[in-house]
């Protein structure tokens, strides 16, 4: 699939026929090309039209070298980016080449909520540019607004959660744990593409330091993503402290019944002890021939076992 927009009186703009075919899109005479999902097919089109272009099989990797470099083709940005897919967080790596005359990115997910965002603000005529850089500076600035908006929605379950953990007398620990790790998982993503994109700008920045305007829209989204950061740090240590607290309950809930069990064993061993002995089938026994044997050893038994659990009631232990 291929997305096409062009700069019209410093406005970016679709063009109609965009969609519809690499052919048909005229991709030379666009600003930003959006390579989504492409087919074997599309990308010998798209490499055809712009001449060893097509990122590297090695788009994921980590290190710096090879996610934000130069060449006699351009800057190349791989930014990560977060998406939701099965009601889950994952994060996707979007390959971006910025040119004199155009911006190429090229990304395998159509799901991307900062795309549709970013499309639907430039139907709207609200994505002001006059050149590739800034296209890529507004899809940053996007990205981080959007994380923004998830830590938000982190925040405000993780209060969910919180309340059930330490406030809801019979909440579901089990399911609160299993939110909790979900939470720390999106947190963590979140986190790893601020970073990401903390790293972007940093690139982006050295070959900016000329133009006043965009070095500092770079300052601006670089100081939007070291509070967010903090943010993240604050989330992580509220999530391992409900963590805690929430096996902690656990382990006293546990303690608890392992307790009642500890007593109740203790309570019924000194009845077991007597049971046990007037059980025994020796030729001799003294009570053997006692009239009030039998009713003297069920007494003995009940008062053996009401012994013990007087004193552990007495103590506060029950």
């Amino acid at each position: 699939m291929l997305h096409l927009f062009a700069i019209e009186n410093g406005v970016l703009r679709e063009k109609e026929n965009a969609g519809e075919g690499i052919a048909a899109g005229h991709p030379q005479e666009a600003t930003w090309v959006d390579v989504v999902e492409p087919d074997e097919q599309e990308l010998s089109q798209v490499e055809s039209f712009f001449e060893d272009t097509l990122p590297a099989d090695d788009k994921e990797e980590i290190e710096s070298s090879a996610r934000y470099f130069s060449d006699e083709h351009g800057l190349h940005v791989h930014s990560l980016f977060l998406h939701q897919s099965d009601g889950r967080s994952r994060t996707s790596t979007v390959a971006f080449v910025v040119q004199e005359e155009r911006l190429i990115s090229f990304r395998d997910d159509v799901r991307m909520a900062d795309f549709r965002l970013m499309r639907m603000r430039i139907r709207r005529g609200w994505v002001k540019v006059s050149q590739p850089m800034d296209i890529l500076l507004s899809i940053l600035d996007q990205k981080v607004e959007n994380l923004a908006d998830a830590i938000e929605d982190v925040h405000r379950d993780l209060e969910q959660v919180g309340y059930s953990v330490l406030e809801e007398e019979n909440g579901e620990l089990d399911q609160d744990i299993e939110r909790l790790a979900r939470l720390e998982d999106t947190n963590g993503k979140i986190r790893l593409c601020l970073m990401d994109t903390q790293r972007a700008i940093s690139f982006i920045q050295r070959y900016v330091r000329s133009d006043k305007y965009r070095r500092r829209t770079c300052a601006e989204i670089q100081h939007d993503i070291d509070t967010l950061l903090s943010h993240t740090t604050f989330l992580f240590d509220k999530i391992n402290f409900l963590m805690d607290a929430a096996q902690g309950f656990i382990n006293i809930q546990q303690n608890q019944i392992i307790k009642i069990f500890s007593i109740a064993a203790v309570v019924f061993l000194p009845p077991t002890m007597i049971a046990s002995i007037y059980g025994m089938n020796f030729r001799v026994m003294p009570e053997l021939s006692f009239e009030f044997g039998y009713p003297m050893a069920i007494g003995l038994m009940i008062l053996s076992g009401i012994a013990p659990y007087w004193y552990f009631k007495r103590k506060g232990w029950l």
